[in-house]
């Protein structure tokens, strides 16, 4: 088991408990699955960028990406229906927990001038959606690589009904907020 879902066990799901006055048990929120999403808008010039985006997202999960697809034609980006705009992973059970584990213990704390995540993230469900300007805060990625600096997307899919759920769930998981 992992170190995060002991924690989440032993620590936080009683104070979730307390706190919002729970009934049961599987009524306390927990984490659902954490999908990463790198658009690469550029893949339409530039085949060998979803070959780069798919090598730093594999090394940055664990797990190979998902090429996503434009839904749409659109004219003006000269992109038509079909063609590889993205790539994302979804995880979920353990590489889940260590990989926001992960996250919160050492790759933001490399994040320059940082001073929490924003606290206003939200979609009004309790899920958090964090983005991160550059792909080389992560431990895995070898800076001597990299061709091009990729921004990604972090989305945390909880089981809250509501933000502060949500908020408090990841607060006490230890998601550093800004304060305020």
């Amino acid at each position: 088991m992992s170190r995060l879902k002991e924690i989440y066990q032993k620590e936080v799901l009683p104070t979730l408990m307390g706190e919002f006055d729970y009934k049961n048990v599987m009524q306390a929120p927990r984490l659902g699955k954490i999908v990463i999403n790198i658009g690469l808008g550029e893949a339409t010039q530039n085949p060998h960028a979803l070959e780069a985006a798919e090598r730093d997202l594999a090394a940055i999960t664990g797990q190979h990406p998902v090429i996503t697809r434009a839904k749409w034609s659109v004219s003006a980006f000269k992109l038509r229906k079909g063609m590889p705009i993205g790539m994302m992973v979804t995880l979920r059970g353990k590489r889940m927990y260590d990989f926001f584990d992960k996250l919160v213990n050492a790759t933001l704390p490399r994040l320059r001038d940082f001073q929490g995540t924003p606290r206003n993230s939200f979609d009004g469900r309790g899920n958090y959606t964090l983005g991160l300007k550059e792909q080389i805060i992560f431990p895995e990625i070898e800076y001597d690589k990299v061709d091009k600096i990729r921004g990604l997307e972090v989305s945390i899919i909880t089981t809250a009904r509501t933000n502060d759920e949500g908020r408090r769930l990841l607060e006490l998981l230890g998601m550093p907020f800004q304060r305020g």
